[in-house]
């Protein structure tokens, strides 16, 4: 048995445990967060359930197709659209809640299902086992699915049926004819997916393209003959479906079309370069998604396509851009350390909205506005997806890492959960990462609120024990600071500029100079924040310039009606009772600890050190804090560094000969040092320049 042990013969059982443990805990999530959206749906009002098919709504509840499903321009969907909805009409609007939600939920989950059955082979049974519950906790997510639970609209459908007619080698193997039925029916409920007849005649499977062809039209003409006044409306009077819904010009509209009108272009001239800008996309497109078709990549050519889709049509709602989506089966980069910018990058794209992706500036914002319409244009026009056959498409270039290192201090157990990387991270990746960690950091900090009263209660349970511990110097120096008028300014600018610039200047220069020092430090400061964002919400605190009728002055915001309950322009942009614990003391105490780690001379060390104490006299000056919330930022800042410790041992590394883990400053390793030798003789005998 031991000699089992040493041979690695348990080695599978335990693997395989821990994937059954992981798959157990993702279809879990998937069933939570599926249930939540339906719970979601249900529980709101019924005129603000579903209000895409108002249109069928009539007396007592009870649907209808009588009249113009186009008489208020709200019905954006094709006249077969409607057609397929008939079999509704007997149906109560509470029990179509119930029915179409729970119906709604199962095409989502045979969505997801069918994308993950459809990922390039070989792929590994591990992957294709936990491809499945990720598939469905992504698509659940997504804005598009989010809008269509909401909406009552069946753009799900369409999507389904084009992965099912060429994704599924069962359907789109053979003379095709099955899978060319199935698109267009997808095409007859979408016009844009008439796209995909393009894509299979380009890939030779003519019959196919032959029978989307006939079924889109066969499926029309149906409804021509039973609905003509709808059909003309559709098809003659709005081209298409052009002018339905919400105006063409709003952000809802992520089309080429809609960013023409968005920029102030109208008339002829916008429809001219439109029409040029989208035969350009829809060429340079449909030939991507034929060459990774070819190449065997189904599911990516599809969603190429989608993207095109969503690029060249008219219009493109949101609930029509879960091809994006499916543009995660993409392979992008050969390192190990870019193959999830692309996936990253898009699942943020598809699951947070445009104030969340970018700042709310005038540079950013159109970014933010326009991202799935960016998104669908990079995956049709641009990304450089890998072919199976290139260098790297199954086994990436691994990151350089070192060996976890042995703890300086032996009573503290390190459990070593990964080993150090060298390299820089990918900076597109750490961007998108910051951006969306700053955004989560605002939005817990802006809701940990608590009563007022409760927040003054722990002011003066603050300055109780401040008092105790003779440390109760606020008062006396706020007075000090703002009646000298220089002092003030100084401090006040201080206050609001050196909190961020100082803290993403010393990461810059670290992810420049210090890669490896970068993610060591990085680490630490975000589970400090993320720590002091549980302080925030347990313990809600009234900082000195908001405690009523102590003479408290606020430097930077003047004086508050601390008599009105609703006090203070202040209290409505951010939470102000976000004292405890201070993150100003505990971001310059994270920048002196980096500084005294990387500096090499002593006076350097000590000028890094000084930057947390000026923030103290700077946060009680201006009366923003109280001493005890120095203490509480810097106990924060302090356990980060002590959790990154324990998961991956001492901070400051030596580094090897690993090109770009290290910059001039850095020194090479003692021999026989331990932790990077093995990354260091594996490396090239090159030393690339920080």
């Amino acid at each position: 048995m031991a000699n089992a042990r040493r041979g690695g013969l348990e080695g599978p059982p335990r693997a395989w445990s821990w994937t059954g443990l992981t798959l157990g805990v993702l279809w879990l999530l998937a069933g939570l967060l599926a249930l939540r959206q339906a719970a979601a749906v249900l529980r709101l009002p019924p005129e603000r359930r579903f209000t895409d098919l108002a249109r069928w709504i009539g007396d007592n509840g009870v649907l209808h197709v009588r009249g113009s499903l186009y008489g208020t321009d709200e019905f954006t969907g094709t006249p077969f659209e409607g057609l397929a909805l008939k079999p509704l009409t007997k149906a109560a609007e509470q029990g179509l809640g119930i029915f179409w939600t729970f119906g709604t939920l199962l095409l989502v989950v045979a969505l997801a299902l069918v994308a993950a059955r459809s990922l390039p082979g070989p792929v590994p049974r591990r992957t294709a086992l936990l491809a499945a519950p990720v598939a469905v906790i992504l698509t659940v997510l997504s804005l598009p699915v989010r809008n269509t639970f909401t909406l009552g609209q069946t753009s799900i459908l369409p999507v389904l049926l084009v992965l099912l007619g060429c994704c599924l080698p069962r359907i789109a193997q053979g003379s095709g004819r099955a899978g060319g039925l199935l698109v267009g029916v997808a095409a007859a409920l979408q016009p844009a997916v008439l796209l995909f007849a393009a894509l299979q005649w380009l890939t030779g499977r003519r019959r196919a393209a032959a029978a989307t062809g006939v079924t889109f039209a066969a499926c029309t003409a149906l409804t021509w003959i039973v609905m003509p006044d709808d059909s003309w409306t559709y098809w003659i009077h709005h081209i298409a479906g052009r002018g339905l819904g919400h105006a063409p010009d709003g952000l809802a509209n992520q089309s080429l079309h809609g960013l023409l009108l968005r920029t102030g272009l109208r008339g002829p001239a916008e429809l001219a370069l439109y029409a040029l800008l989208a035969a350009a996309v829809a060429v340079l497109g449909l030939r991507r998604a034929a060459r990774y078709a070819l190449d065997g990549q189904t599911l990516l050519a599809t969603a190429v396509a989608g993207c095109t889709a969503i690029a060249v049509s008219p219009t493109a709602w949101q609930h029509q851009q879960l091809w994006i989506l499916l543009a995660v089966a993409g392979r992008v980069g050969k390192r190990r350390a870019d193959r999830l910018v692309w996936p990253v990058l898009v699942v943020l794209v598809m699951t947070l909205t445009s104030p969340v992706l970018m700042p709310d500036n005038p540079v950013m914002r159109p970014l933010g506005d326009n991202a799935p319409l960016l998104a669908a244009l990079l995956a049709a026009c641009a990304v450089p997806f890998l072919p199976r056959a290139a260098e790297g498409w199954e086994r990436p270039l691994p990151t350089p890492a070192a060996e976890p290192q042995r703890g300086r201090f032996s009573w503290v157990p390190l459990f070593r959960f990964w080993r150090r990387p060298l390299t820089r991270p990918n900076v597109l990746l750490e961007l998108m990462l910051l951006r969306v960690g700053y955004w989560v950091y605002q939005f817990i900090r802006a809701r940990a609120t608590g009563e007022r009263s409760v927040a003054e209660a722990h002011g003066r349970q603050i300055l109780g024990a401040e008092e105790f511990l003779h440390l109760d110097v606020e008062h006396g120096f706020n007075r000090f600071v703002a009646d000298s008028g220089w002092l003030t300014g100084g401090m006040n600018y201080y206050y609001g500029t050196f909190h961020f610039l100082v803290p993403v200047c010393l990461l810059v220069w670290l992810y420049v100079r210090r890669p490896g020092t970068y993610r060591w430090a990085r680490t630490a400061l975000s589970l400090a924040t993320l720590i002091a964002l549980a302080g925030f919400w347990a313990y809600p605190l009234a900082p000195p310039r908001l405690m009523p009728g102590l003479g408290f002055v606020d430097t930077a915001n003047g004086p508050q009606d601390l008599d009105n309950p609703d006090f203070g322009a202040l209290t409505e942009l951010s939470n102000q009772y976000a004292a405890m614990p201070s993150l100003h003391i505990g971001w310059s105490l994270w920048c002196g600890i980096v500084v005294a780690v990387v500096a090499r001379k002593r006076w350097m060390k000590w000028l890094g050190m000084l930057y947390p104490l000026m923030t103290l006299s700077v946060i009680v000056g201006t009366a923003n804090h109280y001493v005890l919330d120095a203490v509480g930022g810097a106990l924060v800042v302090l356990t980060g560094f002590a959790i990154q410790y324990v998961l991956s041992g001492p901070g400051k590394l030596v580094f090897g000969k690993v090109p770009g883990a290290r910059g001039e400053s850095d020194p090479l390793p003692a021999a026989g040092s331990a932790g990077v030798a093995g990354a260091a003789e594996k490396a090239p005998p090159r030393v690339a320049k920080g």
